[in-house]
């Protein structure tokens, strides 16, 4: 059975929730046609529903105790969150439309039961930020880097394997095939993936060491990296041994699984050997 605690009334959540839908399901419509339907930004519908599901399924813990709604702030954040989407819309920056969710189910959480209710829900609603899609001029300042990395560490760990590779910028010349080391294989858009992914990973975990959490982070960054380069080795090989229509072909698609199980592997051996140090976990909150 659903239910809510007893202070809160659930006329109110009612209304909220229905508002809420009548302003953000055409705003998810716009991204499933625009901004979803495409690799980079594909982990967005998980991240909305895992964030949707963290709020409800915390709503017990989220809106206890006594409400102190605070009307003047709730009322100013809401009015952001509004003025943002309403930007978006009318100038068809999905970023914005999607910035606005958190923003104004934050002011929601203020209007309904106070800034204690804000501060319990702030994982799920900073969750909500990883579906917001960036600018393609600071996705392109990021990702050209990555791929530089990616194409420079293939090269020098094949070449001390003894096989014949040079490199030009972004391009590996093996044998008779050049490969030229497109943005999926940067590590851009597993890197956002992956670390939500590790942040998830520990908040079910609930891990009670700041330290451990923060490191635990910060792996996830070399992870990410070594996944991408263990991923283009394989295409690289693969072409190599089998010819380019093998490499570009089901193995191509084959490699990004063969990418998220490198990376969450890799993620759980370290969190085994940071659990050396650190404290047991608590275990997931109910």
């Amino acid at each position: 059975m659903l239910s809510l605690p007893p202070r809160v009334n659930p006329v109110v959540v009612g209304v909220l929730i229905v508002g809420l839908l009548s302003l953000f399901v055409p705003t998810y419509v716009t991204l499933s046609e625009e901004v979803w339907n495409n690799d980079a930004h594909g982990h967005g519908p998980l991240i909305l529903g895992v964030s949707l599901w963290l709020l409800w399924h915390d709503r017990l813990r989220i809106l206890d105790g006594e409400p102190r709604p605070d009307l003047l702030s709730g009322f100013a954040l809401l009015a952001l969150g509004l003025l943002v989407h309403v930007a978006g819309h009318s100038q068809g920056i999905n970023m914005f439309t999607t910035l606005a969710q958190p923003i104004v189910f934050g002011a929601c959480l203020l209007l309904l039961h106070g800034w204690q209710a804000l501060r319990r829900a702030w994982f799920p609603l900073f969750f909500m930020l990883f579906m917001v899609p960036l600018p393609e001029v600071a996705v392109q300042a990021i990702t050209m880097p990555l791929k530089q990395a990616v194409s420079w560490a293939t090269e020098w760990l094949l070449y001390v394997a003894g096989y014949p590779i040079a490199r030009s910028g972004v391009t590996l010349s093996i044998g008779p095939y050049q490969l030229l080391v497109a943005d999926a294989c940067s590590g851009m858009n597993s890197l956002l993936t992956l670390e939500s992914l590790g942040l998830l990973y520990m908040r079910l975990m609930n891990y009670q060491s700041r330290w451990r959490n923060t490191l635990l982070a910060i792996a996830i960054v070399p992870t990410s990296f070594i996944a991408n380069v263990t991923r283009v080795i394989i295409l690289v090989l693969v072409t190599y041994h089998q010819g380019d229509e093998v490499g570009q072909g089901f193995v191509h698609s084959f490699s990004g699984l063969v990418l998220f199980t490198v990376s969450l592997v890799s993620i759980y051996f370290i969190d085994r050997v940071l659990g050396l140090w650190f404290k047991a976990p608590q275990g997931a909150q109910p």
